[in-house]
């Protein structure tokens, strides 16, 4: 406890004394006034879970709702003083009313419903199996959200492979395909397509990725399916198989399908987001300036709050009427989401200053070729929130006064962009596991039902080799 207040000292100091601290009160915009050095709490709260479970796995377990808050308080303590309890205040409100609340109830009601559908029957996870599991997940990423797609897909595709020895390798492709990219063709699918719709992108717009979606499934899927079928021999000849294939077949059969009518609800109340701004009573039609309850000077939206009441009914429904051995046959417990609502409000306050940052300073980052965009976004959104970073580089290109593109809230964009940034920001959340939500969520269930999975930069090892060729064919292809 000495030492970490050691570690606040130092950083209120170097706060202090930074010269952009000192004036920041002349400032009017937050991402000018910050010194780079102020996303040193977000880096270390990065570092935090990437290192932690490595070298202290079972301390950490313990211990991660310390961790968050003292890297959250390494971060606000230092601002405070610096920018005033006002500021800090309604820095600390905004983000955690317009970002993390609505990120985890809809986190909490997809983990609840598809908890509540459990698929019985005789799955035997061989290549060809698989291969055809993912490419299912993948196509319902787009229409039932990635979150959606992955929690509906995850433990059916686990229980068909528990007889495995090598299966990390499954999850980390569930992740890349399922959790990201089959989630790039509607405002559905993703977070920062959501933020499209909202600014005027046509709902089906996004389509336009198809191309690049299937040419990268494709190529992912025939990586997985040779490395699958590597492992699937070598097991076959340690005489684990047949064990399997001599089991008694049980008819496949899928418990508490009425949880697919809240599913459904879940999806409406997200698309209920978009549609109804295009009211008076929630929104300028003027200014575009969001109708809702101010909170210490923000204002949380009310379609943000009808979306919430709806999943958070659609939970409660779940959850009252489905019953409990389905749970149980699912192996559901809490764990995972309570796992990541620990760490992603540690994430999401310590993420202030980046996204301050990246919003003043996006704009004269020098960036005007699709390519640019594309490695821009996807970069960023691998370790940043992808929603905030799609809007940022969205208003971006919209500043660029481009004669022709498509016409949106912030501007003309062109078409070739528009798809750079939308892919940028959907694909590359597969880089890291906490480039999107389900990323995490996934790896987190998957270690509850005993798969060792890599660490943090195990799995950046596998998705830098696996992920960035196939990023780089799509620059070459698409966005050049």
């Amino acid at each position: 406890m000495k030492q970490n207040s050691h570690i606040i000292f130092f950083s209120v100091l170097i706060l202090l004394l930074s010269p952009d601290a000192v004036l920041a009160s002349e400032h009017s915009n937050l991402g000018e006034a910050l010194p780079i050095w102020s996303i040193l709490p977000f880096v270390g709260m990065l570092l935090s879970i990437a290192v932690f479970p490595l070298i202290a796995p079972h301390w950490w377990e313990k211990n991660q709702p310390k961790v968050a808050a003292l890297w959250s308080i390494i971060f606000l303590l230092p601002f405070g003083i610096a920018f005033g309890l006002g500021e800090t205040i309604y820095q600390i409100v905004e983000i955690v009313f317009l970002d993390y609340i609505p990120f985890i109830i809809l986190l909490f009601g997809l983990f609840a419903v598809a908890g509540g559908i459990s698929l019985k029957g005789t799955l035997v996870g061989k290549p060809k199996l698989n291969v055809l599991m993912l490419f299912i997940g993948t196509l319902l990423s787009s229409w039932i959200g990635t979150t959606g797609s992955s929690m509906l897909m995850i433990r059916p595709l686990i229980k068909a492979n528990h007889w495995r020895q090598k299966k990390a390798h499954v999850i980390i492709f569930f992740i890349f395909l399922v959790s990201n990219i089959g989630g790039c063709l509607t405002p559905v699918g993703d977070p920062p397509l959501l933020l499209g719709f909202l600014r005027h992108v046509p709902f089906f717009w996004t389509m336009r990725l198809f191309p690049s979606m299937m040419m990268n499934t494709v190529i992912l899927l025939g990586i997985f399916f040779l490395l699958d079928h590597y492992y699937y021999k070598k097991e076959l000849l340690e005489g684990r198989l047949p064990a399997q294939e001599d089991a008694p077949k049980e008819p496949l059969k899928i418990e508490g399908l009425h949880n697919l009518i809240y599913l459904l609800m879940i999806i409406g109340a997200v698309i209920l987001n978009g549609v109804v701004v295009r009211f008076p009573f929630f929104a300028d039609q003027v200014t575009g300036e969001l109708h809702g309850i101010s909170i210490m000077g923000v204002i949380f939206p009310f379609n943000s709050i009808l979306e919430i009441a709806i999943i958070l009914l659609a939970a409660y429904l779940s959850l009252k009427t489905t019953q409990p051995e389905i749970r149980q046959a699912n192996q559901f417990t809490w764990g995972p989401i309570h796992e990541v609502a620990v760490l992603f409000i540690g994430i999401f306050i310590t993420m202030i200053p980046a996204l301050a940052i990246l919003k003043a300073r996006g704009a004269s980052l020098g960036i005007t070729d699709a390519e640019h965009f594309f490695w821009c976004t996807g970069m960023l959104s691998s370790f940043l929130d992808n929603a905030p970073t799609y809007l940022v580089f969205l208003t971006t290109a919209g500043a660029l006064n481009e004669p022709f593109g498509v016409a949106t809230s912030v501007g003309l964009i062109p078409e070739t962009i528009l798809m750079a940034i939308s892919a940028g920001a959907v694909f590359m959340g597969a880089n890291t596991y906490i480039g999107n939500a389900p990323n995490f969520m996934v790896r987190s269930i998957a270690e509850e039902n005993g798969i060792k999975m890599p660490s943090f930069f195990g799995y950046m090892g596998w998705s830098f080799s696996c992920l960035i060729p196939v990023f780089l064919l799509d620059t070459l292809i698409f966005f050049m």
